[in-house]
């Protein structure tokens, strides 16, 4: 089914669209009820019969996604001479009722170092709907012993095994959230200096004390990071008042921050950003997963 196909493309490339049906007939129609498109800011797939009807809903779908209206909408059309038309007349002489639904863009969270703590933010994460990315220079922490944790994820796991993990920051979607919290303080650094050099990443979050971070600023400086580089880091991650060093507590505290950081980004950015900004997947350089914990 192409509207089917259409979704799963809008999903893997992190562009908004809207889902629409025609939920019912009365009379004649070009399409039967559960006819179905999907509308894109730049494309549609799929028709619901063409004409007015068809011109009507991609308007009303495209006003969605531009207004950030992320409710379910429905609204009846008239399919006769006498109905007042946006795109023509269309005379069928039967009546229809449209559902627009939003397809909103999946959040994309890469954790680099799957530890005791990255797994458990794992786990936590993989019950939500997003893109997980979970990179390691370990292979071992990546085995299937460890990671049939997450064999009920509801969201898309990618696992990364990379020697140099840096390297997968240039492989992961644009607007991923980058947590590192690794085994190795040199592989954090390295990974701290790549993500800054990454400007299609979202936030980026270090595990790790003051003392870690009052280190790892100076070797960025001298790296040629400026204080405005230096501030798109977040550390410690997490929830600040809860201060327990279990690695459930932790990954509870940095799931919770995220979901967080998830809801500010939907509430605040037009579907019409969104959009352009995902647009521009293909051409960015993808990354992988990173875990993120005090240390």
């Amino acid at each position: 089914m192409e509207w089917l196909a259409a979704v799963e493309r809008l999903r893997r490339e992190r562009r908004a669209g809207v889902l629409v049906t025609l939920t019912s007939v009365r009379g004649h129609s070009p399409r039967g009820a559960g006819a179905k498109m999907v509308v894109a800011a730049d494309a549609t797939w799929g028709s619901i019969g063409g004409g007015n009807l068809e011109a009507t809903a991609v308007d009303r779908a495209r006003a969605m996604l531009t207004e950030s209206r992320g409710i379910p909408e429905q609204f009846e059309l008239s399919l006769n001479d006498k109905a007042p038309v946006e795109h023509g007349q269309q005379c069928c002489g039967g009546e229809v009722q449209v559902l627009l639904e939003p397809l909103a863009v999946v959040p994309s969270v890469a954790i680099f170092g799957v530890g005791h703590v990255g797994l458990e933010l794992a786990r936590i994460l993989a019950r939500h709907d997003v893109e997980l990315h979970l990179v390691d220079s370990r292979a071992d922490q990546l085995g299937r012993d460890r990671l049939d944790v997450l064999d009920d994820a509801v969201a898309g796991v990618h696992v990364h095994h990379a020697p140099v993990p840096e390297l997968v920051l240039g492989q992961v979607p644009r607007g991923t959230h980058v947590l590192i919290m690794t085994h190795d303080h040199a592989e954090d650094a390295a990974l701290c200096d790549g993500a800054l050099r990454c400007a299609h990443l979202g936030s980026v979050g270090l595990i790790g004390s003051s003392a870690k971070w009052s280190r790892f600023r100076k070797t960025l400086a001298a790296e040629g990071h400026s204080e405005s580089d230096l501030a798109r880091i977040q550390t410690p991650i997490g929830l600040q008042e809860v201060t327990g060093k279990e690695p459930a507590v932790i990954a509870v505290s940095v799931a919770a921050d995220l979901v967080r950081t998830f809801e500010s980004e939907t509430a605040r950015v037009p579907h019409a950003a969104r959009v352009s900004d995902a647009a521009q997947v293909s051409d960015a350089a993808q990354v992988s997963d990173s875990d993120r914990v005090r240390r």
